[in-house]
């Protein structure tokens, strides 16, 4: 298992520079949440490190200061520039944020913290690293300020332009979704492409079993919301290590971050990001899977659906993407190929493909339909059968012996055996 990621040896201030960076960025991991957008804005505009010490520091006018020259609304830049006597909105929201951060930053033991995850062979990996994605540059202002990886495969590698999918859908799945996903993994993976996924029960489960019993494949990534050093949920523990012990997981929460809801909504932009199409294999109306559908869509990434029965509740999340967000109708892996790579699928021997039924006429058809499955018929009597003229029938049975549908034996005509 590959350890943390090193800063370039290009001389001791640099790489002093880079540990100092590693190590603020960890630090604002544990401070603010994914959706934390006061703490996105505040690290993008003056850096991690320098807003680490402005947290430290806990005056909201160093705050303010430091955000005076980015566009931001009226009372804040009013705030930082000292006029006004009466605490405005904006002000109110900075004193906020720095009362948050200095909450955890007091309860935090940075040292401690990256000394266990280290332990359980967990790494950080930040903007800059060999590990790091280029794909995630996409999320802009959601950017995460690190993610922290268990496993021998290497992130970037993973997921690589052209080489992941998404396959995500509803915990309550029915055994129809659970084949889907399973089956879908499976060709995936085999196929060389890495199969994402949350790691839950139900769809991302089945998706993740698909991915693994391909030995040899893309392999497969499981994104989580909460600290890898307690997997969750606990139901797929085997599962999760699975992937871990194969591939790799990865989370924006570090160790000792319990799933919530808003973590799990948070997490799905970052499945969205790292690949290259979203397929919702089944999801129910308001199923928390199409959210992650809707940031790949913000994202300008590829989305399929599976179509389930009309009258299963479980697909309706599914057909409502097809109908009225034009996701593209996936009923195989070829369709999720072609997805991805933006173009026509190559041969592929699972893909349905024309046969010579395709080919046949409506005469045709209702002429091989007249011939007797097991035994000859004359012309004559084929012709009064289908109720069509003699010289009809003659044509059609022609057609039928050509493409190795029937055989002819003077004037009578049987259906070909076929294997």
């Amino acid at each position: 298992m590959s350890g943390p990621a090193q800063p370039p040896a290009v001389g001791p201030s640099r790489a002093a520079e880079g540990a100092e960076a590693r190590r603020a960025r960890a630090a604002w991991s544990h401070l603010a949440e994914p959706t934390d957008a006061a703490a996105h804005l505040l690290c993008r505009t003056v850096g991690h490190v320098a807003a680490l010490e402005l947290v430290r520091d806990g005056r909201p006018r160093g705050l303010l200061a430091a955000l005076a020259g980015v566009e931001l609304p009226t009372e804040v830049a009013d705030a930082a520039s000292g006029g006004g006597h009466v605490p405005s909105a904006g002000a109110r929201r900075v004193e906020t944020a720095l009362a948050r951060w200095r909450a955890r930053l007091a309860a935090l033991d940075l040292d401690a913290e990256l000394d266990r995850t280290a332990r359980r062979g967990i790494r950080l990996l930040i903007p800059g690293d060999p590990e790091w994605p280029d794909a995630l540059d996409d999320l802009g202002d959601t950017i995460p300020h690190g993610l922290w990886a268990a496993g021998p495969r290497s992130l970037a590698a993973l997921v690589a332009p052209g080489r992941a999918v998404a396959l995500v859908g509803s915990r309550a799945c029915t055994p129809y979704g659970e084949d889907m996903a399973c089956s879908l993994g499976g060709a995936l993976a085999d196929r060389g492409v890495c199969v994402v996924s949350g790691g839950a029960y139900g769809i991302d489960a089945a998706a993740h079993r698909g991915a693994l019993s391909a030995p040899d494949g893309g392999g497969t990534l499981a994104v989580l919301a909460g600290g890898l050093d307690a997997l969750y949920p606990r139901g797929n523990t085997r599962l999760l290590e699975a992937v871990r012990e194969r591939h790799l997981l990865v989370s924006e929460a570090p160790c000792g971050t319990t799933p919530t809801r808003w973590r799990f909504l948070a997490r799905n932009r970052l499945i969205a990001a790292l690949t290259g199409a979203t397929v919702v294999v089944e999801a129910s109306w308001r199923s928390g899977a199409l959210s992650t559908a809707r940031h790949a869509d913000d994202l300008s990434r590829p989305v399929g659906a599976v179509p389930g029965p009309v009258t299963s509740a479980a697909s309706a999340g599914c057909h409502r993407l097809i109908r009225d967000r034009g996701a593209v109708l996936v009923t195989e892996a070829a369709d999720v190929l072609e997805l991805v790579h933006g173009g026509p699928p190559a041969a592929d021997p699972g893909a349905a493909r024309q046969d010579e039924l395709d080919l046949l006429t409506p005469l045709d058809r209702r002429v091989l339909d007249g011939i007797p499955p097991r035994s000859w018929a004359s012309l004559a009597s084929l012709a009064l059968e289908c109720a069509l003229a003699p010289e009809a029938v003659a044509a059609a049975v022609a057609r039928l012996e050509l493409l190795g549908l029937a055989r002819t034996s003077g004037e009578r005509v049987q259906r070909a055996r076929r294997p």
